[in-house]
């Protein structure tokens, strides 16, 4: 069933009344306006684009596509609401944020400051702005290979950096780098700054998503000839490859064959290292494993509960639905009682009803976001989970504290420090500016009374 539906109860957000309201507006009797006709628009603006129409709709009915096409053409020519740039084009902000993370993240951090940040993104004020990593997984990777050199020389797989791990969550890639070459692969990654326009499609950005998406091809070119598996770890993003990359470029040779060779993490595993077998956990945890919506609709979430599973976990695949953030739906201002309710279903209750020790797993960065808003705990990447088996590091459970605690504490300390360093550099900036200021007006007020 339809989130938004489940949440309002009215035909218009469901996908039969928007369906029919497409169906109306391209037949031209009744709805007169066409592309911009405000109605229409109306209806589709809460959906979450979260392609579960696709996989329960009987007819496989793809609502998510069908409000792109429309808002692309509602929006042509005419300026955009402040949050459709502000998330929209996500990977431009940071790309940029990534030259002072800590000063942004003093910024959209500091109480005051990020209420002004939230206003001028059209954020709502009960939402926490996600907080820039200090260093991209790109510019860790790159550190680390010059240091380590070439690194093993097993069978090749690329690892997509993503915008929202590159960005926000290294950790997760950092965690699938020693998953992989533990289990026996060589890891490259793209080097230059990649997305595959993952939110544009939200925005109906859909030239600047097919530009995207050509770029994706031009820089893994050689990859795809070479058949290359290519791991991609935000579910979202892996959609875009195997979904919308052929909608927008259909006659594309390289983008059909890239859509065959990208996989999530799990999937890969199945299907290159079957023999691969991380130790358990001991003793065997628990976890509750919350699938992303895109993940459940083209892919299926099967295979992340079997490696789940593998590492000795008594795994629970939640009948969740959508999480409710839904990449930036849960982050626009007049969406977020929507996007809660849809949330509290199921996952939000789930999650805090789970005892202290229980994992929870959630592959998705809305999701995680969704998770971490919301209750006192935070979801773990798969990635996450099959390091932790190879570690066999049980120190968080010893000192009572939840497991995701002492993964996720270097992410955060790490976050701290640079914003303490940007508080610091911008403090001695302030002193010196202040210095200089009243050493000239004391220079001045002594030339006036010698003249």
């Amino acid at each position: 069933m339809c989130p938004s539906f489940r949440a309002t109860r009215e035909e218009k957000h469901s996908t039969r009344g928007r369906a029919h309201l497409l169906f109306e507006m391209l037949r031209g009797d009744s709805i007169m306006e066409g592309w911009r006709d405000e109605g229409v628009k109306e209806a589709l603006d809460l959906c979450l684009a979260c392609k579960g129409c696709k996989g329960d709709c009987p007819v496989s009915v793809d609502l998510a596509t069908y409000k792109a096409e429309f808002l692309s053409h509602y929006w042509e020519h005419r300026i955009r609401p402040r949050h459709s740039y502000a998330f929209g084009l996500i990977d431009v902000w940071a790309r940029l944020a990534s030259a002072a993370p800590g000063m942004l993240n003093l910024v959209t951090q500091t109480p005051g400051l990020s209420a002004l940040a939230k206003f001028a993104a059209g954020m709502p004020s009960e939402r926490k702005i996600p907080a820039f990593a200090p260093q991209s997984f790109q510019q860790w990777f790159y550190n680390r290979r010059s240091r380590k050199g070439n690194g093993s020389r097993g069978r090749h797989v690329v690892l997509w950096p993503d915008t929202f791990t590159n960005h926000f969550h290294p950790d997760i890639a950092q965690a699938a780098v020693e998953v992989l070459e533990t289990a026996g692969f060589e890891v490259s990654v793209p080097a230059k700054p990649v997305c595959c326009g993952r939110p544009l499609y939200d925005f109906g950005m859909l030239d600047r998503a097919k530009a995207y998406l050509q770029n994706v091809i031009a820089t893994l070119r050689q990859h795809i000839l070479w058949g290359h598996p290519v791991v991609v770890l935000e579910p979202s993003c892996a959609s875009v490859f195997r979904d919308e990359m052929l909608n927008l470029l259909p006659n594309n040779e390289q983008a059909r064959r890239l859509s065959k060779q990208t996989f999530l993490l799990s999937e890969f595993l199945s299907k290159y290292a079957p023999n691969f077998s991380p130790p358990h956990l001991q003793p065997q945890p628990k976890a509750l494993l919350h699938g992303h919506c895109h993940q459940k609709a083209l892919m299926g979430a099967n295979a992340e509960l079997e490696w789940l599973k593998k590492a000795g976990i008594d795994a629970e695949l939640l009948d969740s639905g959508c999480c409710g953030m839904a990449g930036s739906f849960g982050f626009e201002a007049d969406k977020y009682d929507v996007s809660v309710k849809c949330g509290e279903h199921v996952l939000l209750p789930k999650v805090r009803e789970a005892s202290p020790e229980t994992l929870i797993v959630a592959s998705g960065f809305s999701c995680q976001e969704q998770i971490a808003q919301l209750t006192d705990r935070r979801a773990l990447h798969l990635a996450h989970v099959l390091r932790m088996a190879l570690e066999q590091n049980r120190e968080a459970k010893k000192n009572g504290e939840y497991p995701e605690r002492r993964i996720l504490r270097d992410r955060e300390q790490a976050i701290k420090q640079s914003m303490m360093k940007a508080g610091a550099a911008l403090a001695g900036t302030v002193a010196a500016g202040a210095g200089a200021l009243w050493l000239s007006r004391t220079a001045l007020a002594r030339n006036k009374r010698a003249a």
